[in-house]
């Protein structure tokens, strides 16, 4: 059933709650912000038709303040509820209390986003249907004894993970069965601390593989798309921090293949809106590793080789209107980079947040910064430190890296350190120009001097 949405609240803060308002407003939509004491002066707050403060500066006083937001939403009369990443759009009671309110909730069915947010019940889920999994634990590890038996079955060395959360929390690499008790024990109060969850369970420990994930759209009646892959394997700590569309080393049958197999594992989920699934890549190989039922950072390296605006396309699936496209007219052309810019040291990546002094975007054909920055700004302390993402596109690979070379040297933040010197160099290293990295490779490289 169609229903419009005339305003939309968003429920988020920085530059993915601009990147929301920009297809908002380009849709004929009213928006709603709601902000921080800390987020007054931020950029989407200026620009959204109306505001509303939900608290301090912390997180959990604010943006995790479900009561708040709800507040926002019934006192502005808007009617729906954007997401965006992070915070709570991963929640699946959040997501139905937003539902229950009779706002429409731009994002995935609850039930799915609770599924895929249990990895275990992600994997089992995966399984059935037909993704390719990791060798492991069928579900939780209820005892060391079940863990060493597990363990000498797949082969050392495992990997212990957490069933909640992610970031590497809760993970544990265990190269032998004499650690394996002492590393099980410390994953599992790592998780319980970071998640409130103790549980968890064993993969294999792969050796130096690729991070790819597949961006995934479904209208939520049995209909899906892929939008290709993203090759996500540049991460320093578990977190990305370069990401290009399409993987340098994913052939075109590989594409079609495992494209066509989340397709339809999208399909007979009855999967609403957008997703992506992540799977680790080694020897030709992929493994599924997890589901996230949102939007992911690294979105716009698949909208510039798609063409398509994801954010226009969640908006009219949560309103009824289904997907814009079908697979057949999907295409995807040229060379696609996005570097994470961060308010941090780019040597020991202390955070570095402040007054942004002078503010410079880098420009021209095919270069896209989203970032809520501007001079006068002050970044706060109090969120994650990414303040921008450089957006590159060429015709192919080469042409997408001597772009994204030009767009550094011409990015300009003054007031605080920046990440751009460290992008500036990973870019230049052999390694990254022949697409030859892996997930390890950034942290291998920084210890060796590449800082």
């Amino acid at each position: 059933m169609t229903r419009r949405i005339e305003k939309l609240l968003i429920a988020n803060r920085g530059e993915i709650a601009l990147r929301i308002l920009r297809a908002c407003h380009e849709m004929g939509i009213k928006t709603v912000a709601v902000h921080s004491t800390a987020d007054a002066d931020a950029m989407h707050v200026r620009l959204a038709d109306e505001a509303v403060c939900i608290g301090p500066p912390a997180a959990r006083d604010s943006y995790l303040n479900i009561a708040n937001i709800i507040s926002a939403a019934e006192v502005t009369h808007a009617d729906a509820v954007h997401p965006g990443y992070g915070f709570l759009s991963e929640n699946a009671q959040f997501a139905e209390i937003v539902e229950s309110h009779n706002l429409i909730w731009v994002g995935p069915k609850p039930e799915h986003i609770r599924v895929m947010g249990d990895k275990i019940e992600a994997k089992r889920t995966a399984e059935t249907l037909g993704l390719p999994l990791v060798p492991g634990s069928p579900g939780p590890l209820d005892s060391v004894e079940e863990a060493k038996r597990l363990a000498a079955d797949i082969g050392y060395p495992v990997l212990i993970k957490a069933a909640s959360g992610g970031g590497g929390r809760g993970m544990k690499v265990v190269p032998s069965e004499d650690q394996l008790e002492s590393l099980m024990g410390q994953a599992s109060s790592e998780a319980n601390a970071a998640f409130g969850d103790p549980t968890v369970y064993m993969e294999k420990y792969l050796g130096d593989p690729k991070h790819i994930e597949f961006q995934v759209f479904g209208d939520g009646d049995g209909n899906a798309i892929h939008l290709g892959e993203r090759d996500c394997s540049v991460q320093r700590r578990h977190q990305k921090v370069i990401e290009e569309a399409p993987s340098p080393v994913i052939t075109p049958e590989q594409r079609a293949t495992m494209g066509e197999r989340v397709r339809q594992a999208m399909a007979d989920m009855g999967y609403r809106g957008a997703g992506t699934v992540e799977f680790l890549y080694e020897n030709g190989e992929f493994y599924f590793i997890e589901m996230n039922t949102r939007l992911q950072v690294e979105h716009p390296v698949t909208e510039m080789i798609s063409g398509m605006d994801l954010v226009r396309e969640q908006i009219r699936v949560a309103q009824g209107d289904g997907l814009s496209v079908s697979q057949d007219e999907v295409h995807l052309t040229g060379h696609a980079i996005e570097c994470r810019i961060n308010a941090e040291d780019p040597v020991t990546f202390a955070p570095s947040p402040g007054l942004v002094k002078n503010y410079v975007a880098p420009g021209g054909m095919h270069v896209r910064v989203d970032s809520g920055l501007y001079a006068g700004y002050r970044v706060p302390p109090y969120y994650d430190s990414m303040i921008a993402k450089l957006i590159v596109y060429g015709r192919d690979r080469d042409e997408c890296i001597m772009r994204l070379k030009r767009a550094l040297r011409e990015f300009v933040v003054e007031g605080m350190k920046t990440t751009v010197p460290l992008q500036q160099r990973i870019i230049d290293e052999p390694a990254f120009v022949d697409g030859d990295y892996t997930i390890k490779w950034l942290e291998r490289w920084l210890e060796e001097g590449g800082k």
